[in-house]
């Protein structure tokens, strides 16, 4: 307690802060200091990344010796805002590279032989730079480089077994920056090539918005430097100068103060949406677009693919819970491993999160074509990892690749029942019972009292959420309604709260379907900024409820 007094006193900020702080490590006023006020200038030294000196070279060199340089990117946000940020600063310099994105459907994920067959025969490169791709590609990265074509590779996914032959740029090489996506590694290539041949007038703070988009929509660690990243790329993104991303914004409804809940779940859906379906190239487009009218067009089709997007996500979510009700066995099964012939791979990934995060296991959905080759999502719990449980697999599966937390992989049909097993075997064989039990993890005690504006400027400190560094959740205790709650859209509840003599209103995302205990309640929850006309109020989210007890 002292401890947390001290730092609450040197850093003038409120108690329960001060408490969140050191339970989070954060003890040290100045190292917690640094972390509420994060600054570009403690960002490290490009050059510190594995083999950045000599991507940094080879670029050069193509730019003075007027090479054709191509950027092959993946068609996800972090793929597609990383080739629009080094595409931005190669054009500044004179070099105006080709852009490529394979098509999800026919060539799949990276550089896969159809997508460089297809890349080599349009744009014909002598220098290709990988982004978001590229670290496990040995034989396609041979084959390019046989045929004379020079790899330069920025990627952050994990490395399996050989590397490939050619200069590659990835943090898991090294010591440091293992947290940063795509997106935030070209941000470093890019200081990095400014360092070596500055550009009068070339900010690169005008790019910050661009990678705070790749860095929240990967659902990579906001942690070090990509908390700088990200907490000043959403600031800049309020007074973006891309087109493209302003009308994005207003398409989807965004606007000040933006959050890393406002890219997840409302700009990053959208610049998905393309690739999901077919191609990212109009996600592209919108990034790099200066025109206004051409800007509306790509942002307004966004939203309608996103649309579409949505429908299909549900049919298909609906039909994977119908069969994880057939096989799933709450007490046998640590994972849940699921495949069907038809299901769109464009959704698999957002129905493995859904499904994983329903049931609290590591989870895999498959789709199979008609040529019984199936591509599945991966989406795992705090505790496994989907890479090394996919390496305990790996002799069942044609390919695989991806982080920790979410995984993908090709799987022949004959061969899928053999993954399954062995999926699961290792899956058991890792996780304990305790393991598989969600659990919420509380931040700290709350009084209904302490509810107020000041409470909420004082959390909005700890910006930005996500993984490694999440939003506090908080407890009170013996909380009554004071009627009964109103019914929201036919699932969430309103509640008007009391406690102690003191009120608050909040709201139980998806609560309609949740049996009420008899009240008074102890509840979880969290708190939010709630604007309604110009009007900003705490908002109290609940995540759980029970009984109360004494």
């Amino acid at each position: 307690m002292a401890e947390e007094k001290g730092l609450a006193r040197e850093l003038g900020v409120a108690p329960f802060l001060a408490a969140l702080l050191c339970r989070r490590g954060l003890r040290d006023a100045t190292v917690a200091g640094n972390f509420l006020q994060p600054k570009l200038k403690a960002l490290g030294d490009p050059f510190e990344l594995p083999n950045m000196e000599a991507a940094v070279s080879r670029i050069l060199a193509a730019i003075d010796h007027k090479e054709r340089i191509v950027l092959y990117g993946d068609y996800d946000v972090d793929g597609v805002a990383s080739l629009a940020l080094l595409a931005k600063l190669l054009d500044a310099y004179g070099a105006h590279p080709g852009t490529f994105l394979p098509q999800r459907m026919d060539e799949g994920y990276g550089l896969s032989p159809e997508g460089v067959t297809r890349c080599l025969t349009t744009l014909k490169p002598q220098l290709l730079i990988a982004l978001d791709c590229g670290t496990s590609s040995v034989e396609e990265i041979a084959s390019l480089r046989s045929g004379g074509v020079d790899v330069v590779v920025f990627d952050h996914h994990e490395i399996k077994n050989a590397l490939p032959d050619c200069v590659l740029v990835n943090p898991k090489l090294g010591e440091k920056f293992h947290y940063l996506c795509t997106a935030g590694i070209v941000f470093k290539a890019c200081h990095a090539l400014l360092k070596r041949r500055p550009l009068p007038g070339f900010d690169l703070r005008d790019f910050l918005d661009i990678v705070a988009l790749g860095t929240v929509a990967d659902i990579v660690p906001l942690v070090e430097e990509n908390r700088i990243l990200v907490q000043k790329g959403l600031l800049q993104m309020e007074n973006t100068r891309w087109t493209g991303l302003r009308e994005l914004m207003t398409v989807a409804g965004v606007k000040p103060p933006i959050s890393p809940g406002d890219v997840g779940f409302r700009l990053g859906p959208r610049l998905n949406a393309a690739g999901r379906l077919g191609t990212a190239a109009d996600s592209l487009k919108l990034l790099l677009t200066d025109d206004l009218a051409e800007a509306r067009l790509l942002a307004t089709s966004l939203d309608q693919q996103n649309q579409e997007r949505q429908l299909v996500e549900q049919r298909t979510l609906r039909a994977a819970e119908k069969k994880v009700a057939e096989i799933f066995v709450a007490g046998r099964d640590a994972t849940i491993v699921l495949g069907e012939n038809g299901w769109h791979p464009g959704v698999l990934g957002i129905v493995a999160s859904r499904i994983s995060k329903n049931f609290h296991r590591p989870t895999f959905i498959i789709g199979f074509d008609e040529n019984g080759i199936g591509k599945g999502s991966g989406h795992s719990i705090t505790g496994f990892s989907l890479v090394n449980a996919l390496k305990a697999c790996g002799g069942h599966l044609e390919k695989f690749g991806g982080h920790e937390m979410a995984a993908g992989l090709t799987v022949r049909l004959e061969r899928f029942p053999e993954f399954q097993r062995a999926f699961l075997d290792f899956a058991r064989s890792q996780l304990t019972d305790e393991d598989l039990l969600p659990r919420l993890k509380i931040d700290g005690e709350v009084d209904i009292g302490e509810l107020d504006m000041e409470f909420l400027g004082h959390h909005e400190k700890l910006q930005p959420f996500g993984i490694g560094n999440p939003q506090p959740l908080f407890f009170a205790r013996g909380v009554k309604p004071l009627a009964e709650p109103r019914v929201l859209k036919e699932k969430h509840l309103l509640f008007n709260l009391r406690q102690n003599g003191s009120k608050t209103s909040a709201i139980f995302f998806n609560g309609a379907a949740t049996e009420l205990p008899r009240p008074p309640w102890d509840i979880a929850f969290r708190v939010e900024r709630n604007e309604f006309r110009d009007n900003v109020t705490l908002q109290v989210q609940i995540v759980a409820l029970r009984e109360a007890v004494e």
